[in-house]
């Protein structure tokens, strides 16, 4: 362990990483709030959106990409189908898999939740900060992106 005494300059970016998080944090459970307000758990959502993002999947697949067994994603999916937020079909090259895709239903209720959480942000900036104070926002979110580059 060493005895050294952390710089100004580390201390300082500490104290801006725990500040980021913490707002960020903070930021996306308002953005929930004002997103519809489902009762879909985080696996559920997580679902939702690989298959939105990466197209129709087995759930032995979904399984894969989220870390889990197939068992246990069965039983994320079963609810999600239940609901009308997605449906199976028989996968064209194996027709013993069954494919898993998002309904209307479903894309539906996505497109309106970021709505709703877009219309809210934008209200709330409008609303809490001036123009020069949206500049620095901007100017902030742009180095907030660098953090974030590969």
């Amino acid at each position: 362990m060493s005895n050294r005494k952390p710089s100004p300059e580390t201390d300082r970016a500490s104290t801006l990483a725990a500040d980021i998080r913490a707002v960020c944090g903070k930021l996306k459970r308002r953005l929930r709030e004002h997103g519809g307000g489902s009762d879909l758990t985080p696996s559920q959502i997580s679902v939702l959106l690989r298959l939105e993002k990466d197209g129709p999947a087995t759930v032995s697949s979904l399984a894969r990409a989220e870390g889990m067994r197939p068992q246990s994603m069965s039983a994320v999916v079963t609810p999600l189908d239940e609901a009308g937020l997605v449906s199976g079909a028989p996968d064209p090259a194996d027709g013993r898999q069954t494919l898993m895709s998002l309904t209307a239903k479903c894309l539906k209720l996505l497109q309106e939740s970021r709505a709703a959480r877009q219309d809210w942000l934008t209200a709330t900036i409008s609303q809490k900060l001036s123009a020069h104070e949206q500049e620095r926002l901007q100017a902030a979110l742009e180095l907030l992106t660098r953090l974030v580059e590969d």
